[in-house]
């Protein structure tokens, strides 16, 4: 059987017909698509579509039934990803030092996050209750729900772990007249916090969070924990647990696999986040002993589906129409991103977890916020 044609016979379980007529049918452009899939997975497949060799009207559908048939799994091992298990297995790839990758590569893109994100540039899942109908309005909702459920009050200091370009720490000093103290390991997005927020109680530090040394009532952390790594689960924790106040709360919100990993998909390693790996409740259920108490969990994972595909509208309204090959190469390569990852999301394939910690538990009794 042709390379072809077992790819082919694999789709036509997900219900994909190779050149179909549905919006989630890929059509090929250049036949080496297929030789290129079998010698480097994944990989190959993302690296095909930002050269133009496939598309796909509906690309987030496509992935979408791609991983509910576990047809990923049934492509042979390539040799980029036996070399990123290796390295997960031996190295730390989250090391102070290989931490500031992520900044250098990714968080400097701060143009085509402005042209996705909502207003006050979120770069997490978004909150989509009942009345939600846009970005903006998620994020809002989102933050909001955060600040009720760590009982947010007026003069509180709170520290944001990866705090992004700011957004939760505006919303909580705008609405709840909080303190806010943020590290992030990218100078240009604590540069656009910093100037954005200069008339607030807001602060931006520029450092990795374990070097971290103030007590804070509340701490916050959202899409920042896919970062850490799992060799770094405990000492993330323990970091945590220093710096907030005996009676305080902590909001973890993280992207969550359903098992247990230690490396992310090759092709979302190499362009979009280097060293990332998600969490399994199992993992941080270990992590937390002797340093947390969970008061409670909710999982919000489908939200997250609705948040990538406002963003790719956003990018695809606002971003200017590329004009050289390595601007075409770019606008693909960043709307497979958002759509590859909504896919996962609408699969159930990846989740979002919103844990509430208490150092001691919370002795009167926790009042969950939805």
């Amino acid at each position: 059987m042709s390379q072809k044609a077992f790819i082919s016979n694999l789709l036509e379980h997900a219900e994909i017909t190779v050149n179909g007529p549905n919006p989630w049918d890929p059509q090929v452009h250049d036949q080496r698509l297929w030789n290129r899939i079998f010698a480097e997975g994944t990989l190959g497949l993302g690296e095909a579509y930002m050269e133009g060799w496939w598309d796909c009207a509906d690309l987030a559908e496509f992935f979408s039934r791609v991983i509910r048939a576990n047809i990923q799994n049934k492509l042979r091992i390539t040799p980029n990803l036996i070399w990123q298990l290796v390295q997960a297995r031996i190295l730390n790839m989250q090391t102070i030092g290989l931490s500031r990758r992520v900044a250098e590569m990714h968080y400097s893109q701060t143009d085509a996050y402005k042209a996705s994100l909502d207003s006050r540039m979120t770069g997490s899942c978004g909150y989509w209750p009942e009345g939600v109908t846009n970005i903006d309005q998620a994020q809002e909702a989102k933050f909001d729900m955060i600040c009720r459920k760590i009982q947010l009050q007026q003069g509180e200091r709170v520290w944001d772990i990866g705090c992004g370009w700011g957004a939760f720490m505006g919303f909580a000093a705008e609405k709840y007249g909080a303190s806010c103290v943020g590290v992030t390991v990218s100078p240009d997005q604590a540069a656009y916090g910093r100037e954005r927020y200069k008339d607030l109680d807001v602060e931006f530090q520029v450092r990795d969070y374990r070097e971290f040394d103030q007590k804070v009532d509340k701490i916050v952390s959202m899409g920042m924990f896919e970062h850490v790594g799992y060799k770094n689960y405990a000492t993330y924790f323990k970091t945590a647990r220093r710096a907030l106040k005996d009676d305080g709360l902590f909001l973890l919100h993280t992207i969550g696999s359903p098992d247990t990993k230690t490396t992310i998909d090759p092709w979302i390693e190499k362009y979009i986040f280097p060293g990332g790996v998600l969490p399994s409740i199992a993992q941080i259920g270990k992590a937390i002993e002797h340093q947390f108490v969970i008061v409670d969990l909710h999982n919000i994972g489908p939200h997250y589906d609705y948040t990538l595909m406002a963003w790719n509208e956003n990018f695809q309204k606002n971003w200017p129409e590329p004009q050289t090959p390595d601007e075409k190469r770019f606008k693909r390569m960043w709307e497979y991103y958002l759509l590859c990852c909504a896919g996962t999301f609408r699969s159930r394939a990846s989740q979002v977890w919103q844990f509430v910690l208490a150092p001691l538990g919370v002795p009167e009794g926790y009042q969950t916020a939805r």
